[in-house]
């Protein structure tokens, strides 16, 4: 492909679908000066679109797919914001027999990586370019600069960079987007980015536990206290609303209107399908697999409910310790687990690049997620560097700098963690994360056993500790356990 050059007879972008991040994706790249075409499937809704948004007649409303096609310029840079499944198919299947050679289709929804692969292989044996790239960063980020992980063909890239670039959340270290590699590799970034998400909101959530059961803290002092927290190493989107979150109160009822939403939280299936994926891949992700966990018993509200009556927990209901120690653990104990989080997480996408041949960036990685969407962090720079200091680097625990961060918090970690235990507060994802930290720094894990059991029942063999790299090996336990037996029978006879 030769050098993109945009032109100003026909729409330069096209936007299918304008449900609430379609639209405001349509806006934003109208902003930074690229007319748009747009279309969706009820007529009206692209009549009321362009109606309310058409001052600078940057937009060209179409009907059909055949207006829609024909109202841009080649190649055409076609994004569809739309369900994820079969409508993706759908729409591929119907726009086809109207495209050329070379235009490019984008799949901008949460679709999941492998039917990513599927539709790229086919469509680029057909001529045309296919790209998914996540989105993240919310109707916010949509509107006004989100981050873009976009996976396709990198010659094709070229031709929707500087859309992308332009209407990306901008940081001090450049556009949050960055080619991350072929096929499906941007629908794989963006699913392993909901994971850590999951995560972060499973671990803030039980920070609030633990401040609110342990400490008795109102909404007040909650919001000043995750405020507080904003302006340190904690610094984040989420905790940002979070500490916002508390300073709503219900029109209503005049209460702190958190306190009022039914503890029943949802998920659209990405934090599934990255526990999935890192089983099938061999990572170990704990944190994200309690964050899934704790989601899912969320929603047996009733059950919950029915049981809280039946089953007592520990007999300390109240906390006697040191209230300012306390809130410095949780504080600690929530960075540190978030490290984990993200570590888990960078260690699934370089499981999954290496899996796919994708050559995943790491750094760039990192540094996409800094603005924009809806994980980033100040220690994102710290990750950063971290690459930078050692772009292979096996774990995020190892780096020179995290690595010794998250030693120093471990003891206030772990008295967070242990309080929690001990009054029956449950914080999965953070009692996970430190599991994770301590399975990781062990040299010798307990699975010795587990390996003898499993070559005792099934004869699935074991290597041996003290002949590494000699081969599996096999023992008949039994045989050995009858002999030691016997031996100890004539031991005891001849005494």
């Amino acid at each position: 492909m030769s050098t993109p050059q945009i032109g100003t007879a026909a729409a330069q972008f096209g936007m299918m679908g304008l449900a609430v991040m379609g639209a405001n994706l349509a806006l934003n790249v109208a902003d930074h000066g690229f007319a748009v075409a747009v279309w969706n499937r009820d007529g009206t809704v692209t009549d009321n679109f362009t109606a309310t948004h058409n001052g600078n007649n940057r937009f060209t409303a179409t009907k059909t797919f055949e207006e829609f096609v024909q109202a841009l310029e080649r190649p055409r840079r076609i994004m569809m914001m739309i369900k994820a499944g079969a409508p993706v198919d759908e729409t591929i299947a119907r726009l086809k027999p109207l495209l050329d050679e070379g235009d490019i289709l984008i799949d901008g929804g949460n679709s999941w990586f492998k039917d990513t692969q599927r539709r790229e292989q086919t469509l680029s044996q057909e001529g045309f370019n296919f790209f998914g790239s996540g989105v993240s960063g919310g109707e916010e980020g949509a509107r006004y600069g989100p981050s873009i992980m976009p996976g396709g063909r990198r010659e094709a890239y070229e031709y929707v960079r500087p859309i992308f670039e332009a209407i990306a959340a901008q940081t001090d270290s450049g556009a949050c987007v960055t080619y991350i590699g072929p096929d499906g590799a941007g629908h794989f970034v963006k699913m392993v980015h909901n994971g850590i998400e999951y995560g972060d909101m499973q671990l803030i959530a039980e920070a609030y536990d633990i401040l609110r059961s342990c400490l008795d803290m109102e909404a007040t002092e909650l919001a000043d206290t995750f405020a507080e927290w904003n302006r340190g190493p904690l610094e984040s989107f989420l905790i940002e609303i979070t500490s916002k979150i508390f300073t709503v109160k219900d029109e209503q009822t005049g209460k702190p209107l958190v306190d009022l939403v039914l503890d029943k939280a949802r998920q659209k299936g990405t934090g599934k399908w990255t526990a999935q994926v890192a089983l099938d891949l061999g990572v170990p992700i704990p944190t994200i697999a309690a964050a899934i966990d704790a989601r899912v018993m969320s929603s047996m509200k009733d059950e919950r409910v029915a049981a809280n009556k039946k089953i007592k927990g520990t007999k300390t209901k109240r906390f006697r310790g040191e209230r300012g120690k306390l809130i410095t653990a949780v504080h600690d104990a929530l960075y540190a687990s978030k490290v984990c989080s993200y570590a888990q997480g960078m260690d699934l996408i370089a499981a999954g690049s290496r899996e796919y041949n994708w050559d995943i960036n790491l750094r760039e990685t990192a540094r996409i997620w800094k603005g924009g969407c809806i994980i980033r962090a100040r220690f994102l720079d710290t990750i950063m560097q971290a690459y930078e200091r050692t772009p292979e680097l096996p774990n995020l625990l190892l780096d020179v700098e995290l690595g010794p961060s998250i030693q120093k918090a471990q003891s206030a970690w772990r008295y967070a963690v242990t309080t929690a235990q001990t009054l029956g507060i449950p914080v999965p994802a953070m009692s996970s994360s430190l599991a994770y930290f301590d399975s990781y720094r062990t040299a010798n894990l307990p699975q010795n056993l587990t390996q003898a059991q499993r070559d005792f029942f099934g004869a699935h063999t074991y290597e041996r500790a003290d002949k590494s790299g000699q081969g599996f090996v096999h023992t008949d336990w039994t045989k050995l356990v009858r002999e030691e037996q016997q031996t100890g029978e004539r031991r005891e006879e001849e005494v």
